[in-house]
């Protein structure tokens, strides 16, 4: 049987907990932060869990994450 490639993309911005979780960062931290709040933006600085509807489609693309 051939190997499965890995969505790379998806490798380098997403992180497996201990308990199969997803972590993810938001965007929108990147640029034109002058006109956003300090609330704002400290909020984007927060690591998020990616919902678990979301979370099947994301591990078809990440054969080997484990």
């Amino acid at each position: 049987m051939y190997k499965l490639k890995t969505n790379k993309s998806i490798n380098k911005r997403f992180k497996l907990t201990s308990n199969d979780k997803l972590l993810k960062h938001n965007s929108g931290k990147s640029h034109l932060l002058q006109k956003k709040s300090s609330n704002r933006k400290r909020y984007l600085r927060k690591v998020k869990l990616v919902n678990s509807s979301d979370r099947s489609n994301f591990m078809n693309s990440l054969p080997y994450i484990k």
